[in-house]
């Protein structure tokens, strides 16, 4: 795993592994979906690897003891809709007690800005570890407006995870938000003219629900 101060790069030969199947373009609808779910858990395990701990009393079969758990509020996690909810998914098999939280988000094929249509997240944000999730950081907007959108409800301590980020996307976030880790499984050469990542994996929902 290769950490810079804003960005965490997993490395771990199981999440590579796993991309190389998602990029190759004959990978079915269904086996994209599987992979995305299985990527997901391994990527979550890193992105939570400094959550705050406390311990409380239990009993063991054998005696009494402090044993450790997570303190303060149940994490939360935000799906940049659609394409997030495939990371979502796997999260949430890993993290079952986390709150869910949804930012509806398009980019515009013509300015490649986000229009938002939709925000609905746990309350106290303030309190929690807020974790969004994206597969794609391509040009940074939409990431950025939805971390915006985050801190305006609250959020104070936020992360952001991602299969793929593009160079141009990683700078665009540490300007407008650097206070925000990004935790990615790639970081891919470039963007190509229209704005999406090269060499990537093509539109991660369209693959995801088969919509093409």
């Amino acid at each position: 795993m290769t950490e810079l101060p804003h960005l965490t790069h997993v490395q771990h030969p199981l999440v590579q592994h796993k991309l190389t199947l998602m990029r190759d373009k004959n990978t079915s609808t269904a086996v994209f979906r599987q992979l995305l779910r299985e990527i997901s858990q391994l990527l979550a395990y890193e992105v939570t690897r400094e959550l705050p701990m406390t311990t409380k009393r239990i009993d063991t079969p054998m005696e009494a003891m402090d044993a450790p758990t997570l303190e303060g509020r149940k994490l939360a996690l935000i799906s940049i809709l659609r394409a997030g909810n495939g990371l979502l998914d796997g999260m949430l098999e890993l993290i079952p007690s986390a709150r869910v939280g949804f930012v509806g988000l398009y980019r515009d094929e013509k300015t490649l800005q986000p229009v938002q249509y939709y925000f609905k997240v746990p309350d106290h944000m303030d309190e929690r570890l807020v974790i969004a999730v994206d597969p794609m950081l391509a040009t940074g907007n939409s990431s950025i407006a939805a971390i915006e959108l985050l801190k305006k409800s609250g959020a104070k301590n936020i992360r952001f995870l991602c299969l793929l980020a593009s160079p141009e996307g990683i700078a665009a976030m540490k300007a407008a938000h650097p206070d925000v880790p990004i935790v990615t499984a790639s970081v891919d050469s470039r963007l190509n003219d229209n704005g999406y990542i090269v060499p990537g994996l093509g539109d991660a929902g369209d693959r995801m629900f088969g919509t093409k």
